[in-house]
């Protein structure tokens, strides 16, 4: 699938309707979604025919994307029962078939399913300090293969220093650097839209059978 189309794709995604600010509820644009998911799959062969799973997959875009980009198999994880209905709405109206569980990231358990590849658009840890780490610290324990996430680029220096020393990764790469179009979604933005750099982040997760050793 080309990237337009997969953008074009993405673009006609229900998205939250009734965000929960606690939650850091922001769907991920499909500017961003398809351009994340394609250099997954094109750069790095970590998306067809592999086992993904989205972390706080929202309305799904991830989930999607991956799934149009033909994963054997695609898990979407949210704690948000609301959020996890549209994520279904969004894959049957394009008759895509992905598993979707509620769960809090910080007692996942995915009862024997071997994941490859994560990917997760996590909150960036505004309105609880941390849930940023929490997300990447399971994505590395979940994932055999790599974790493709999104973080703030003033945050870069402590995300590859977290991330090496204190969540095993081996490696930690900004792949490219991103302008997350915000539009005014809660009572407490002052600005129509916020334009926020992020970094596209690729985790390579130390071998399974070092981290059960």
């Amino acid at each position: 699938m080309k990237l337009k189309q997969l953008e074009g794709l993405l673009g006609g995604l229900t998205q939250f309707s009734d965000p929960k600010v606690e939650l850091e509820q922001y769907a991920t644009g499909p500017h961003i979604a398809s351009r994340m998911l394609y250099t997954a799959e094109n750069s790095f062969d970590d998306i067809a025919g592999k086992v993904v799973a989205d972390f706080g997959c929202g309305c799904g875009t991830l989930a999607v994307a991956s799934a149009l980009l033909d994963a054997e198999h695609v898990a979407g994880i949210d704690i948000d029962l609301q959020s996890l209905e549209l994520a279904q709405e969004n894959a049957t109206d394009l008759e895509l078939d992905i598993d979707l569980i509620q769960c809090d990231i910080k007692n996942l358990n995915l009862k024997g399913l071997l994941v490859d590849t994560v990917v997760m658009n996590p909150p960036f840890g505004t309105k609880r300090k941390g849930a940023d780490m929490e997300f990447l610290s399971m994505g590395l324990k979940v994932a055999s293969q790599a974790v493709y996430s999104l973080h703030k680029t003033s945050t870069r220096e402590y995300i590859k220093k977290a991330a090496l020393r204190n969540c095993n990764a081996i490696s930690a790469e900004v792949l490219c650097e991103l302008r997350y179009d915000l539009p005014r979604t809660y009572r407490f933005h002052k600005q129509k839209e916020l334009d926020i750099a992020v970094d596209l982040w690729r985790f390579v997760p130390q071998a399974r059978d070092e981290r059960e050793s």
